[in-house]
Parts: structure tokens; sequence; C-alpha cells
């Protein structure tokens, strides 16, 4: 989108009731309804990665359900993320459920086609192994990124019975590929058991700090969001969201939830203290609707996305304005 040009923004609930038509993001345009975008929502139903429940194959479509109740104005950040820059809804990336590596391979062919229209990616999964062939396409447009990783699991783990690419592998497959920058990757809100102190030992070689979620309990979200800043720097950064930080009491709906985790207010604080970091595509993934009550799961999903929707709104304006 130009400069001049004005972004064409959600429909308007005043005239229209929140639950009539299409499920987009938001209730954002479609991204063949306005030709280019500037952040592209796209889901990955995709969940043949999973080691225990399945179910995130509907977790895109659970988080634009929703979605239809965010307003297009963030008091959080001060500013209108769908009026600062073109945000649409690509709709789906479709992929083979039957063959892990083909799907990889899908949805990295898909994500260089839309990020090179120029668009940011915010993509809802799906499990965790959508997470490897996004940061491919990421790291070949900006080299290797920055990573926060929020998630109660390191998911660095080598392979589980003997297959490399799982939702437990993305993150140590991506360190060997080289497209993570290792001076700047964190977790964050990681917590319970391991299968052994080798498993926190192979993730410090790799370069991974970790913040884990009784941090955040007890240092505050402002502090742990200043240290991920710090780390960060002006890299170019990826942020990547199972939404398993967050404790089962705020996130029932995913497919292998641990005990003692973040609240959804300390997961939205810490972001928000992320504004200034220079994020250039972001994913929120491992939402399982068929576990969830009342759409707590879905509905911290989609704030958890406005939020980084936003982040990435207000970057593209304030570039445009320079």
């Amino acid at each position: 989108m130009s400069s001049n040009e004005t972004p064409r923004g959600p429909v308007d609930s005043s005239r229209i009731p929140r639950y009539a038509g299409p499920a987009t993001f938001a209730r954002l345009p479609r991204l063949d309804e306005v030709g280019t975008a500037d952040v592209a929502v796209v889901g990955v139903p995709f969940d043949s990665g999973v080691s225990y429940r399945p179910g995130a194959r509907f977790g895109g479509n659970a988080i634009r359900e929703a979605s239809r109740l965010l307003r297009p104005y963030n008091p959080a950040q001060d500013a209108s993320p769908f009026a600062l820059a073109q945000v649409a809804d690509g709709g789906d990336i479709a992929v083979n459920p039957f063959n892990i590596n083909e799907a990889v391979e899908t949805i990295e062919a898909a994500a260089d086609d839309l990020l090179g229209t120029g668009a940011r990616l915010m993509t809802l999964g799906g499990d965790h192994t959508i997470a490897l062939p996004l940061l491919r396409s990421v790291a070949r447009k900006h080299g290797p990124v920055a990573l926060l990783h929020f998630d109660a699991h390191l998911d660095t783990w080598d392979t589980y019975f003997g297959a490399e690419y799982t939702h437990g592998t993305p993150f140590r497959r991506a360190v060997e590929e080289g497209i993570l920058d290792t001076s700047a990757l964190s977790h964050v809100g990681t917590r319970g058991p391991l299968y052994g102190k080798q498993d926190l030992t192979d993730d410090e070689k790799m370069g991974f700090g970790i913040v884990t979620s009784s941090d955040v309990y007890r240092r505050g979200a402002d502090e742990v969001a200043d240290q991920l800043r710090q780390r960060i720097g002006d890299r170019p950064l990826y942020i990547s969201i199972d939404i398993d930080c967050l404790d089962p009491a705020h996130a029932p709906g995913t497919g292998t939830p641990e005990a003692g985790g973040m609240t959804s207010r300390e997961l939205l604080e810490i972001l928000r203290g992320l504004a200034s970091c220079n994020l250039v595509s972001a994913d929120v993934v491992e939402v399982a609707p068929a576990y969830d009550h009342a759409e707590i799961t879905s509905v911290a999903a989609s704030h958890t996305a406005y939020e980084l929707t936003t982040i990435m709104s207000r970057q593209i304006a304030e570039a445009r304005a320079k």
C-alpha cells in the first residue's frame, strides 16, 4: 500500500452485528479484496506434528471466530492498527496432513510468496511444526533473525520417533540451519518436567536464554520486557507464541498443557513492552478448540495476535512517515 492510500478496515460492528458475516480475523477484508497487504493474517490448519493431543488444525478458524469482538482502536498501544496499515486475512495455507515434509515445504513456499509482496506475516496455527518453514522464509528475506519463543516447552529436542520435523523440534532445526541469530534468542514462560537436565544444557549451547513462568511471576512483566528488549536490540525479530505458555486456567484448549503458567494479562503486557522492537513477522500456535471452554483460549489467542499486529502496523506507519 502506498503512503497516500487509505487502508480498508474491518466491517463496522455498529451497523452489522459481530456474529453476522464471514469470520475473517477481526472482521477485516480478505487479501483478495484489497490486492496487497502490509500485514497478512494467514492460517495454517496443520497438526500432524503433535506428540500428544491433536486438534490445532482447527485453531486458526477458532481464533478468527473469537476475534469478532476485537475493535479497531487499541488503547493499550494508543494505536488504530487497521488504519495505520493495510491488514488483511489471507485465508489458509492448505497443506498435506499425511506428509510432514511436504507440508513444511508447502508452508515455506506460501510464506515466500506472501513475504515477496512486501507483507509481514501474522500466522495462526496449527501446531508448532509450522514455525520452522516460516522462519526459513523470514530469514531468506531478513537474514538470521532474533527469536522470542513464548512456550511452556523448549521445542529444541532432536527427534520424536526418529522424525526431525515435529512440534517439539523446530528451533533446534532452525539453529542447525543457521536461520536464527544465536546472540538474540530467548524462551519465555517455560515450566514443567523435562526428560533430563541435558535438555537445558543442550538448549543453552544453542544460544537460548530462558525466562520461566516463575521468573515472570516474581519479576513482573515490565522487568521481563525490558530484559528481552535489551537482548534483542534492533535486530529483525520473529515472535513465536505457543498458547500453552499461558496457564491452563487461561488456555485450556491446547495439546500439551502444563500447570503454573503465565496469565493472559502477563503475556499481553510483555508483548506491549516489546513495541519498540523490529518485529518482522509472528505466529500464534497450538490452539486446539476441542479442549477449550467458552472460547477462553481462542479469545486469549485473538488478543495476542491483535497486539502483535498492532506492533507491526505501528512500525510500518512510522517507517512510511520518515
